[in-house]
């Protein structure tokens, strides 16, 4: 009975260690601070955020694609590609031949004399074979994507500048 006692005090101890140490951060870290159906960053230092009416998530296939734009004739955008997404997690952009993930970071000028010929601008991530960032997936619900992301990206079809997004969060409705 003594032993008994023992190895289920043991049992008991072990349950709550393990129940007190699982977390998000595991698997694609905590969700940030988006607002629902918006993705906001910081880029080059300056905060961005997405209206909720041009901000979506869609998975088909086994591909997460998620976007979001300010609108406006002076508008940003962000549009993040996941090929090969199976819920939550993290996904490097870049390392290799074999990763296919991206993220993009676009803005765009309107004339609204010439509206017509707009100027567009974007910033792209992977620009090379190093990792340029990541984005967490930390929740997928039946109506939502939630999570976090940072990425360096080059304009490498115009003046090679580079941009620097930092402190991503997104928490974006998935369309039906």
């Amino acid at each position: 009975m003594k032993n008994l006692r023992k190895f289920m005090l043991l049992v008991m101890t072990v349950a709550m260690v393990s129940v007190s140490s699982c977390s998000k951060d595991d698997d694609g870290g905590s969700a940030g601070p988006a607002a629902q159906g918006t993705i906001v960053a910081k880029v080059n230092g300056t905060s961005v955020t997405t209206l909720e009416m041009v901000t979506f998530a869609n998975i088909s296939s086994g591909t997460l694609t998620m976007q979001g734009n300010t609108g406006g004739t002076s508008s940003k955008a962000f549009v993040f590609t996941i090929i090969g997404y199976d819920g939550e997690g993290t996904y490097e952009l870049g390392g290799g031949p074999n990763i296919f993930n991206t993220a993009s970071y676009q803005e765009t000028e309107v004339d609204l004399a010439n509206p017509t010929a707009p100027e567009i601008q974007i910033w792209q991530a992977p620009f090379d074979d190093t990792v340029a960032g990541e984005i967490n997936i930390s929740e997928e619900t039946e109506t939502h994507v939630i999570g976090t992301f940072s990425f360096q990206a080059k304009d490498v079809n115009g003046d090679q500048s580079m941009r620097n997004i930092t402190e991503g969060s997104f928490n974006i409705e998935k369309m039906q």
